[in-house]
């Protein structure tokens, strides 16, 4: 801690952050380019393996173009010329509009494919008859699409997140310079950060997916400035009685260090859990995010005290602490507020599971999964077209399933009879065919993504495999059922991990079971609440038709390890006090020194968590909305009422098993019994 505070080594350590950031920085270069967070199953689902197959057959690597041409009213002769000069148009039931295929390369470069798209657009643009309306769609035009609504969105996502934290941190210190060095430390992590994800993308081969890089983003600002909330505040604490501030921060560091690093691996730890999924996306966002928390903590940790003691208590102008200054944080609002719970702390329980369990009811009833038409919060016109198509070509949006054979002309006529008569199948056609494998095309009926497409992929599977059992059945809509699928199996196994993980770090943070089971349970009611009141805004409020599939497990890594957080920086600090005051008294100090700082830390990582919204991907939205939803809620009623409440009912047995129970009942009996000494007079 000297080395971080000394007059000439602070310098030293503010050099080293320099030139590390400039090295990362140096040695960046650039990762393989990924899509999004929602693409993908795992390797071994079927799907993947059925493309993988279909990859020995001849031609692969051809995909289609879906161009759409329609007006409000019957299409004229001119319209269905213009369409024919492209290909051979279908034309649609009502007469309104006509659809033509356009064969493509889907195996070439990223850039390449969104040049053939980009190009396609333009052309079927040009010279338009009046009135007539022309789409672009398909899986390949939904690829660009995807990747072309993150270019410059996380760039957004940064100026963002940067004004929110850099308005905030001046509202809270009041000081027109405190804010900008938290602000410039955690701006750093977050560029280092970002190099790193590149440098670990270009030695493991894997792509920077942008959706798993503005979370990441998004929780280093968080995390960062929650950690240098709180060091400033016990900062400031020991500035009022240390006349030299490089103590003070030494002090500080020991009072606040523990709690912060304790916290932060606990989110780690949190994340790493992920690595335990199957679906890619998530075991990237967990990397990444872990990634984020590291370099937050060894910033927040590290450089921030260096800063800080170079700048000196100017730096707090125009409320300087000084010694002997009125230290308020013990008889202000949060003080009353301590003292409020402690005088009602059965109703408070009450009222809270209540309020907490009322939210909660708004997860009945709610649906899980969107159409591929649903996943944009921006203009795409893959998305329109699609929309367009199901309007007049029902089923014509989604891409036939692949059904791929191994066998002999009778095994496949088998398969072909089997294919045929499954619900939801409106066609079956022979594709290509080599050494020994053979692609039947099945046409679904279902609009592309929906739960109905999922079904059909399902019973079509039944049918073909109860007559080939070695029978693989892929395409695009078998990859959402298999995406769905491990959606599903990582939210089982990773949610015993991360409440596993939470509880062994508090077990040992706090040598305690009864407050770690508290924390962790009162932390799991913040959750599904806040799910059940963001699932009532989606559906009933913003016209969602229900959650995306990634939003339950991520809201829920997120919202246990950093709602976790809150409890660690309001509990250790109790239980600090506990020795001398006795629980009670102790859950009276810690809610009036931390409610400030932990109210600021929470409602600003709320606010930067719905920045998440600037990202053009609705299921990156709704976690944005759950976690800030949830922050706020544990930030404002378990953290300040809930859980003090619950320590002032059970008293010393909080602490049970650990010596600090037996201490604490003594304390307690001792106090007791001297206030029930009459006074000499």
């Amino acid at each position: 801690m000297r080395f971080l505070t000394g007059r000439l080594t602070a310098w030293l350590v503010l050099l080293a952050a320099v030139l590390l950031a400039g090295g990362v920085n140096a040695f960046g270069g650039e990762a393989p380019a990924g899509t999004s967070a929602t693409s993908g199953p795992p390797a071994s689902a079927e799907s993947v393996r059925a493309a993988e197959l279909a990859a020995t057959l001849p031609d692969d690597g051809a995909g289609s173009l879906l161009v759409v041409y329609s007006r409000d009213s019957t299409l004229t002769p001119a319209d269905l010329a213009t369409a024919s000069a492209l290909g051979t148009p279908i034309p649609s039931e009502d007469g309104q509009a006509v659809l033509v295929t356009v064969p493509v390369q889907v195996d070439v470069p990223r850039e390449e494919l969104a040049a053939t798209v980009t190009d396609l657009r333009a052309r079927v643009a040009r010279d338009l008859p009046a009135g007539l309306t022309v789409e672009v769609t398909g899986g390949p035009a939904f690829s660009v699409d995807i990747a072309d609504s993150f270019s410059g969105a996380n760039t957004r996502l940064l100026l963002v997140t940067a004004a929110v934290v850099a308005l905030l941190l001046l509202i809270t210190y009041r000081s027109p310079v405190l804010w900008l060095i938290p602000l410039v430390v955690v701006g750093i992590a977050d560029q280092v950060t970002t190099r790193l994800l590149e440098i670990v993308g270009r030695l493991t081969d894997s792509p920077v997916d942008p959706s798993a890089t503005g979370i990441t983003s998004v929780l280093v600002f968080g995390a960062g400035t929650d950690y240098a909330l709180l060091l400033i505040a016990r900062y400031r604490e020991e500035l009022r009685r240390e006349p030299d501030r490089r103590a003070a921060m030494r002090k500080a560091l020991r009072g606040a260090g523990p709690a912060i690093a304790a916290s932060a691996t606990t989110v780690v730890l949190a994340l790493l859990t992920l690595q335990a999924a199957v679906l890619p996306a998530d075991k990237t966002i967990g990397r990444d995010a872990a990634i984020g928390i590291v370099v937050a903590l060894v910033f927040g940790l590290l450089v921030l005290p260096s800063a800080l003691v170079v700048c000196g208590r100017r730096l707090f102008w125009p409320f300087v602490p000084t010694v002997g200054s009125v230290e308020t944080t013990r008889t202000g609002v949060w003080a009353r507020i301590a003292g409020a719970v402690l005088a009602r702390p059965t109703r408070i329980v009450i009222g809270s599971v209540v309020l907490l369990g009322a939210l909660a009811t708004g997860l009945t009833g709610a649906s899980l999964g969107l159409q591929q038409t649903d996943q944009f919060r921006v203009s795409a016109e893959s998305v329109d077209g699609s929309r367009t198509l199901s309007e007049h070509f029902p089923g014509a949006a989604a891409e036939p399933a692949q059904v791929l054979v191994r066998g002999d002309a009778g095994k496949l006529g088998a398969v072909l009879a089997a294919a045929e008569g499954v619900t939801g199948v409106d066609g079956v056609r022979p594709g290509r065919t080599a050494d020994g494998v053979s692609e039947l095309l099945a046409t679904l009926d279902a609009e592309p993504g929906s739960a109905q497409s999922r079904e059909t992929v399902e019973r079509l599977r039944s049918a073909v495999q109860a007559v080939a059992p070695d029978t693989l059945v892929g395409g695009t809509e078998a990859e959402a059922l298999d995406t769905r699928t491990a959606t599903v199996r990582d939210l089982l196994v990773v949610t015993p991990l991360v409440v596993l993980v939470v509880l062994v770090v508090l077990i040992a943070l706090l040598r305690s079971l009864v407050a770690p089971l508290l924390l962790v349970v009162t932390v799991l009611a913040t959750y599904a609440a806040a799910l059940g009141a963001a699932n009532l805004l989606f559906t009933h409020v913003a016209g969602m038709p229900g959650l995306d599939n990634q939003v339950p497990l991520l809201s829920l890594l997120f919202l246990v390890a950093l709602g976790v957080d809150y409890n660690i920086f309001l509990v250790t600090r109790i239980r600090e006090e506990t020795p001398e005051l006795g629980t009670r008294e102790a859950v009276r100090v810690g809610v009036a020194v931390t409610g400030g700082v932990i109210t600021s830390a929470g409602i600003l990582l709320a606010a930067v968590f719905a920045v998440l919204g600037v990202l053009p991907l609705i299921v990156l939205t709704q976690i944005g909305v759950v976690v800030g939803i949830g922050v706020l809620l544990d930030t404002l009623l378990v953290r300040t009422v809930l859980v003090p409440a619950l320590f002032a009912l059970l008293g010393h047995r909080v602490w049970w098993p650990s010596a600090l129970d037996s201490s604490d009942e003594r304390q307690t009996r001792l106090t007791a019994s001297t206030s029930d000494v009459p006074s000499a007079r």
